[in-house]
């Protein structure tokens, strides 16, 4: 028994040599400068990960969003490479109907969430594409980046985002995109239903008129369907020009990424009360 015990630890003790995996201690490092959120907006499956990609030169520093310039400097100071820089993202929400411009066709009771409420005939809002106002997205939220306004729509902190994805996933009606903050031209609606149709159901619906694609510099939008669409492959030539004309309002113009401005011919929305059921 002795003598087995023996061959077995020599066999142990070269099976170690044989295949151990060399580590750069640097990867521990870098990932004791990371936040350790672990949320994804790297690309990334998370902190460690970040940490071998940026260690093997795959990705730079910067692309972790959630750190702060100090610490993405500080990795960058430890590997001897530059931070490099990445543009800033931000979760958009693809809606404008409040409960003081959409209309409903059901209340909704039962558990307070939109995913549920979705299941249940889409959750009892007239317009089947928009926002349900049970704030999903904003207990999704580990940063504290999304707080809902007085009307039951989401309002995101560009400051506060990090791009992490969490609300793109939980939202059941597809309604938030992260996109770059360069992305300023912005269509505040999702509605596939015809222009009549929409205007009945949302006062601030895009109904597919096509006076911004008139207005917009050539190729920057187009109307899919019954829904004016942004091409960002020609985001250089944008301007605030499609936005004038709108006349809901569903086409806007971030001045700052915390500010969505509308058109002169946008009408004017002075109801602060929910709109009554439609029957």
């Amino acid at each position: 028994m002795a003598g087995l015990g023996v061959i077995l630890a020599l066999l142990l003790a070269f099976a170690n040599k044989k295949l151990y995996v060399y580590e750069d201690p640097r990867i521990g490092e870098v990932e004791d400068l990371l936040p350790k959120s672990n949320c994804g907006a790297c690309g990334q499956a998370g902190c460690r990960d970040f940490a071998e990609k940026v260690v093997g030169g795959d990705i730079i520093p910067a692309q972790c969003t959630v750190s702060t310039p100090q610490q993405r400097q500080g990795i960058a100071d430890l590997l001897g490479v530059a931070a490099g820089t990445m543009e800033k993202k931000v979760a958009r929400l693809a809606c404008g109907g409040g409960r003081h411009v959409a209309f409903l066709r059901a209340r909704y009771e039962g558990l307070k969430t939109c995913r549920a409420a979705a299941v249940v005939s889409g959750g009892g809002k007239e317009c089947a594409w928009g926002c349900l106002g049970l704030a999903d997205c904003a207990t999704a939220c580990t940063f504290d980046a999304i707080a809902m306004d007085a009307h039951g729509l989401p309002v995101v902190d560009s400051e506060k985002c990090s791009a992490c994805n969490d609300c793109v996933e939980v939202c059941p009606k597809g309604l938030f995109s992260l996109e770059p903050v360069s992305h300023r031209l912005w269509v505040a609606c999702k509605n596939q239903a015809d222009g009549d149709t929409a205007e009945a159901s949302c006062e601030v619906a895009c109904t597919a008129c096509g006076k911004c694609v008139a207005d917009a510099p050539l190729k920057l939008m187009q109307l899919v369907g019954q829904l004016a669409v942004v091409n960002y492959d020609w985001n250089d030539r944008a301007t605030r020009a499609p936005i004038e004309r709108c006349p809901t309002g569903a086409i806007v113009w971030f001045e700052t990424p915390d500010h969505a401005a509308k058109g002169a011919a946008a009408k004017k929305i002075l109801r602060n009360d929910p709109l009554p059921l439609h029957y």
